[in-house]
């Protein structure tokens, strides 16, 4: 595993979902730290709202505990959206997959975990790892 690693929303997802089979190596992957993105937490919010109903107060302290393993996360701004967009166009990928590469690429980090992306792929120094497979 890398020494930076970024961490796309299925894996806090499945971190927090005790009964998925994905749940230990995504714990795993939780515990050795990383980095995400403010869209990464709102995707996360959305999908323990929407998909698994949890309660407000579960998924605030879920961002609690997120905010005490993971690195502070990478604000989304104007430059990192252009970016998206470019790696859109370039790799036809789906727009807010390609906003996680652009976040991950502008953080340094040299992995990121998905599931939603091809596994081995590399973009500006950056390989895409579905550790799930």
């Amino acid at each position: 595993m890398s020494g930076k690693p970024f961490l796309d929303t299925n894996v806090l997802v499945y971190a927090f979902t005790s009964d998925d089979p994905r749940n230990e190596d995504a714990t795993d992957l939780l515990m050795a730290g990383g980095y995400v993105s403010v869209q990464v937490l709102n995707e996360f919010v959305n999908v323990s709202r929407r998909k698994h109903q949890r309660d407000w107060d579960e998924i605030v302290q879920s961002l609690e505990t997120l905010k005490t393993l993971l690195r502070p996360p990478l604000p989304l701004t104007m430059d990192l959206h252009a970016r998206g967009v470019e790696i859109a166009k370039t790799y036809r990928f789906k727009f807010y997959d390609s906003l996680i590469v652009a976040a991950a690429i502008s953080a340094g980090c040299d992995d990121l975990f998905t599931e939603d992306l091809h596994h081995g792929q590399k973009i500006d120094g950056l390989t895409i790892r579905n550790p799930f497979r």
